[in-house]
């Protein structure tokens, strides 16, 4: 059976990441999309060649085809629409963070768990090879037991893509609701392990016209002991990106890690010898997608579920809290 695909939202990562990668999956499509304008939706879905465009929510849900959906709106949307989704027993492939509150969040995750359907968080950098293989050296003992870890992952937000994440609180604008839930989620992943506490600063350097943070800088504790800095920013055109993880017996370094598009690099540092790790960039969407396919199918999971979502989540508004408080806040789900 093909499974049919809605977007909820005529976004533009829908548009150049999601709509290939639902198109390169086996017996999938895309076959509805909606957006709050009936004639961009109109209009994205002739661009696109998607073959219906919803004049509401109900209308797009209400269609047999739609099997699962894909949400991309504004964050202060995503909780509504999931719920509608999984009254409607549509799968949900949702993107980050997944609501504006952990409540909110949790009420997500019960209405999928109560309707039988699946729920996925769109975290992509946890399909990365490099990221794989960090993950599968450190479960190894390659580099000892985890101490510290660094993410380095400041941009220059473009154009395209600067208009609510820089001026609207109320829909989760700001670079810590954009950028480190990422990181956190990739940090779980590859440490395997859950933060439990973070203090952290943020700055508001021109481009966010002062109502959210444009950039951020915090430490976060992880329940095995390792503390890590994630410096994030929409400001920054040259820093490049990078996670790093040190060990008792050894250290990973990787390089344009946090982009899916680049060329990661990888290397494995002990005393006895360097190793860089042969790791060719990946279609991280692609295998998002084939992992929440086989989730709806019954035989396999998520990349990242619902609950990496909540704890991705949660990290980011501790996060949050504590630039405006200047206190360390306990995170927990």
């Amino acid at each position: 059976m093909t499974i049919g695909f809605g977007f909820i939202g005529a976004s533009d990562i829908a548009k150049h990441k999601m709509l290939a990668a639902i198109r390169n999956t086996p017996d999938c499509e895309v076959v509805s999309v909606y957006s709050s304008n009936l004639e961009r939706g109109r209009a994205y879905a002739a661009e696109t060649q998607i073959p219906h465009a919803a004049s509401s929510l109900e209308d797009l849900l209400a269609n047999p085809a739609v099997h699962a959906v894909y949400i991309s709106t504004t964050n202060e949307l995503h909780h509504a629409q999931t719920l509608a989704a999984a009254q409607a027993g549509k799968h949900v492939l949702c993107e980050k963070p997944l609501a504006m509150s952990q409540l909110e969040a949790q009420t997500m995750l019960d209405a999928c768990r109560e309707a039988g359907v699946v729920l996925a968080t769109n975290h992509h950098l946890r399909n990365a090879h490099a990221h794989q293989a960090m993950r599968d050296l450190i479960a190894n003992g390659a580099i000892g037991k985890p101490i510290a870890a660094r993410v380095f992952h400041a941009v220059y937000l473009r154009e395209s893509l600067q208009g609510w994440r820089l001026d609207k609180p109320e829909a989760g604008g700001g670079v810590v609701l954009d950028i480190v839930v990422h990181d956190v989620d990739t940090l779980r992943f590859v440490l395997q392990a859950e933060p439990t506490e973070v203090i952290s600063l943020s700055q508001q350097f021109g481009m966010s016209a002062g109502s959210v943070e444009d950039g951020s800088m915090a430490v976060f504790r992880f329940d095995n002991g390792v503390i890590a800095q994630v410096h994030t920013a929409f400001t920054v055109p040259y820093a490049g990106n990078g996670f790093e993880v040190h060990g008792t017996d050894g250290s990973l370094i990787a390089k344009n890690v946090m982009h899916p598009a680049a060329q990661p690099e990888v290397l494995l540092r002990t005393a006895n010898s360097e190793q860089r790790l042969e790791l060719a960039a990946n279609e991280v969407y692609s295998l998002g997608v084939a992992r929440f396919i086989a989730a709806i199918q019954g035989t396999g999971k998520p990349a990242a579920s619902g609950e990496d979502g909540l704890w991705s989540l949660a990290s980011a508004l501790a996060c949050l809290e504590s630039a405006h408080t200047g206190q360390k806040v306990a995170i927990s789900v």
